[in-house]
């Protein structure tokens, strides 16, 4: 089969970048995860919290998402995230909010548009 239907993506990050167990709280914790995406074709390559001095408008109370389109397709996708979310919106790559704006935010997440390997900035303001 193709690339895309044997995650050859997923497979190849999986071997680079294991995940690390670390120690719960409690025997019983639920499951949480930071982020996640809805198409397997978006892969989600970086978080960064917005820092003073950072490029991404000297937000401490921000957080900058980078994905992109790994399959060569044109695919929708929800980001999802379990930080309180006030406010997102797209950035250029060199971290500036662009002239699309605000994203709406949706009980599912933020619906993001990809075109083939298409890079995507996304500046999460979080509620104080």
């Amino acid at each position: 089969g193709s690339f895309q239907d044997a995650g050859v993506i997923q497979r190849a990050y999986d071997l680079n970048f294991p995940l690390h167990v670390v120690p719960a709280s409690c025997a019983q914790c639920p499951a949480w995860s930071a982020f996640s995406v809805s198409s397997p074709a978006v892969v989600l390559e970086a978080v960064k919290q917005a820092s003073p001095g950072g490029r991404a408008e000297d937000r401490p109370d921000a957080l900058l998402v980078r994905l992109y389109e790994a399959h060569g397709s044109t695919v929708g996708a929800w980001l999802h995230t379990s930080f309180p979310v006030q406010e997102a919106m797209l950035c250029d790559l060199l971290e500036q909010p662009t002239a699309q704006g605000r994203l709406p935010l949706e009980p599912q997440g933020v619906r993001l548009s990809f075109t083939p390997f298409r890079v995507l900035s996304v500046l999460l303001v979080l509620r104080q």
